[in-house]
């Protein structure tokens, strides 16, 4: 199998995502993401969004909370609020900023102004949450906003840009803020979720990687696949693609019910 692309250096990311052809199709193009809904502002704004990624996310955040000793109903909307503003609106808006991964017609001043605003009501609800929670979560308010214009923006030379941090940043610390947010103090109970929604989130980098390099770097795939039984099958870019979009998608559900469940069984 041939698989062309161009390669990539540390931290690099394409200006403008690559279109790609499939072998059978040629001048086909691809979708940026499976979920993107194509052009139009109503679009756009919704494909920023990432829909099943930021409900995946929040989630973590839920299922923390989840596993504190009370769950505090007003905390737990307050604390997706914040992340949904901010992993949901202003991380994606800087992350369109910085190189376009989307391809959205958004323009530089709709998306800076999407990330200061919700960066700045995230930022308001997590005061108010040491304020009136608890002062333990300054820290953990002060570390999100240095995280995520860090990641997302790609400084200190993309070293915050990696699959490590993609697991801490977005997968452990929900987790460990929802259980903070609740319980007020730090458990194992919430440290061993917060483990549980890194690994989930190892899971998740481990998919959308490659996903991601044959929808916006390659070129063209050439190749057959032959049996054990000696039939040949011709390789192609949708039924590469097809198993890790397929498996993205069922565990961003299979997270959010799960998420649901737990709640629901506190409540």
């Amino acid at each position: 199998m041939a698989l062309a692309s161009r390669p990539a250096t540390r931290g690099e990311r394409p200006a403008r995502a690559a279109r790609a052809e499939v072998h059978d199709a040629p001048g086909a193009t691809m979708r940026p993401a499976f979920y993107a809904l194509g052009r139009g502002r109503v679009r756009d704004l919704l494909t920023l969004l990432h829909p099943p990624y930021t409900a995946w996310h929040l989630s973590y955040f839920a299922l923390g909370a989840a596993v504190a000793p009370h769950l505090y109903v007003d905390r737990l909307l307050w604390g997706l609020a914040a992340f949904g503003l901010a992993v949901g609106v202003a991380a994606h808006a800087l992350d369109e900023l910085h190189d376009r991964p989307l391809q959205t017609g958004l323009s530089e001043r709709t998306l800076i102004a999407l990330a200061a605003a919700s960066l700045l009501g995230a930022l308001a609800i997590g005061v108010a949450g040491v304020v009136i929670v608890s002062v333990w979560l300054a820290p953990l308010v002060l570390a999100g906003a240095l995280f995520l214009p860090a990641y997302n923006l790609e400084l200190a030379g993309g070293r915050f840009h990696s699959d490590l941090w993609f697991a801490i940043g977005w997968g452990a610390f929900p987790a460990f803020t929802g259980y903070v947010a609740d319980a007020g103090k730090v458990a194992v109970p919430g440290l061993l979720m917060a483990c549980g929604c890194l690994m989930l989130s190892v899971a998740q980098r481990r998919l959308s990687a490659p996903a991601r390099e044959l929808r916006r770097r390659t070129r063209a795939i050439r190749g057959v696949r032959i049996s054990s039984e000696g039939r040949a099958e011709e390789l192609s870019l949708a039924g590469l693609l097809a198993p890790l979009d397929g498996a993205l998608a069922a565990m961003s559900v299979a997270v959010v019910l799960t998420a649901c469940a737990l709640v629901a069984s506190r409540l």
